[in-house]
């Protein structure tokens, strides 16, 4: 099981990633208009920390995704993983990049025949939205489930990163269901600490810690 955060503010990212619990990051363009930042100032600084899988989103027709695609790897090297549309050009050009053994993510992935489109393209990682399939009726879920055991049965190393992920139980029925990896916003990697039943139990041994110490003084 991996965890990726998803978002571009990096210093969230760098308080999150000194626990060591950080196996990656992704992002896309409407995180990065956030973060109010060049996009490649915000690879730079994620890669100098030292997170070594960092996905990085491409825009436009074949050909200026793949020349985008080749540049940001030739700038930016292993830590890249380049970040393609669920479209007839963003396949193009994952099996292209997929020759060169260049990591891809293939995003916007809503059922199990785009998935399997995306396998036979070559895609390291594929990224339902498990969220916004929900929002739709439609259970999130259960498609990431159908698309890893779809990859299991026809040994596919493809790898499934669920996306679109608002809660901690979204995660952890992502992982159930076969997802490899889920990426998450900073705050629901946060609420993965917490539990009712931990605070109570850290209040009743701070007591009694304290009594014995009242006791021994």
């Amino acid at each position: 099981m991996k965890i990726f955060l998803d978002t571009a503010d990096t210093e969230i990212i760098r308080e999150r990633f000194a626990t060591g619990l950080i196996d990656g990051v992704t992002t896309n363009p409407s995180l990065i208009r956030k973060s109010g930042r060049d996009p490649e100032s915000v690879y730079q600084e994620i890669k100098d920390m030292g997170v070594q899988d960092i996905s990085m989103e491409v825009v436009g027709d074949a050909q200026t995704m793949l020349d985008e695609g080749l540049r940001l790897v030739d700038k930016f090297g292993s830590v890249a993983t380049i970040k393609l549309p669920m479209t007839k050009d963003g396949l193009l050009v994952c099996r292209e990049l997929s020759k060169e053994r260049i990591r891809t993510n293939v995003t916007l992935i809503f059922c199990a025949s785009q998935a399997v489109l995306a396998a036979k393209a070559g895609a390291t990682y594929v990224s339902p939205f498990v969220g916004r399939l929900d929002d739709q009726s439609v259970a999130g879920l259960e498609v990431v489930r159908s698309i890893s055991e779809l990859y299991r049965i026809h040994r596919v190393p493809t790898q499934v990163l669920s996306a679109s992920i608002r809660n901690v139980q979204r995660a952890i029925r992502s992982w159930y269901n076969g997802a490899e990896i889920c990426t998450m916003p900073p705050k629901v990697f946060d609420q993965m600490y917490d539990h009712i039943l931990t605070d109570k139990g850290l209040e009743i041994f701070d007591a009694d810690w304290k009594a014995v110490q009242g006791t021994v003084a």
